[in-house]
C-alpha cells in the first residue's frame, strides 16, 4: 500500500511540474458517413473544439480534446396534397488524445506554424438515412432513418498562427473514424477552425 502511495504522488508531482492551458476553437466541418448497407452522405456541421493542453514544453504538447460537432441539412415541404422531408441531423463526439507541434502547442509558442496527430474513441449518430425497399406489390417503402455508432478515431492537421504575437490559430484538421456496432459506418470528416 506504502509503495502505491508513494507511486501516486510522484505520478501527481510530476504532472504538476509541467504547465497546462485551456483552449478551444470554433469553425466549421464536413462529414461523409456510409454505415453498413446504405449510401454514403455527407453532411455540414459547426464545430465546438475544447481542449485541455497538457506535458507542454517549448515546441511540443500532449492534449485532450473533445470536438462536438452538429449539423442540418435538407429541406422540408408541406402542401395539401403531399408532404416531402429530406431533414438530416448529424452529432459527432470523439474523445481525443493529440501530440502537438509549433503553433496551437501552447498559449507561450509563438511559432507561427504547426501540425498535431493523434487517437481516441467516437460516438456519431444521424438521422436521414432512408432506406428505400419494394414489396412484393412493386410499391416504394422508406425504412430506417436514424444510425448511430462508436469507434477508434483517428486525426492529423496543421495550424497557422494569426495575429501579431501568434497567440491564435487556423487549424486545419482530417478525421477518420470507423464504427464498430450500429451502423458501423465509416466517417471522414474535414474542417476548418479559429482558435482562441
Amino acid at each position: 500500500m506504502k509503495k502505491i502511495m508513494l507511486l501516486a504522488l510522484i505520478c501527481m508531482a510530476s504532472l504538476s511540474s509541467f504547465s497546462q492551458s485551456f483552449r478551444n476553437g470554433l469553425g466549421v466541418s464536413v462529414f461523409s458517413g456510409k454505415p453498413d448497407g446504405l449510401d454514403s452522405k455527407v453532411m455540414g456541421a459547426i464545430t465546438w473544439s475544447p481542449y485541455l493542453s497538457f506535458m507542454e514544453k517549448d515546441n511540443l504538447s500532449l492534449s485532450v480534446g473533445l470536438p462536438l460537432s452538429m449539423g442540418l441539412s435538407g429541406t422540408y415541404n408541406s402542401r395539401v396534397d403531399k408532404s416531402e422531408n429530406t431533414l438530416s441531423f448529424m452529432f459527432n463526439a470523439p474523445l481525443m488524445l493529440n501530440f502537438n507541434m509549433g503553433a496551437g502547442s501552447s498559449r507561450k509558442n509563438r511559432d507561427r506554424f504547426g501540425w498535431f496527430v493523434g487517437a481516441g474513441f467516437g460516438y456519431h449518430y444521424q438521422t436521414g438515412l432512408d432506406e428505400i425497399e419494394i414489396d412484393e406489390n412493386g410499391d416504394y417503402h422508406t425504412i430506417g432513418g436514424e444510425k448511430s455508432t462508436v469507434g477508434p478515431v483517428a486525426n492529423a492537421g496543421v495550424r497557422i498562427g494569426v495575429g501579431s504575437s501568434s497567440r491564435h490559430n487556423i487549424e486545419i484538421k482530417a478525421s477518420y473514424m470507423k464504427g464498430v456496432s450500429g451502423s458501423k459506418a465509416s466517417i471522414i470528416g474535414v474542417g476548418c477552425f479559429f482558435n482562441f
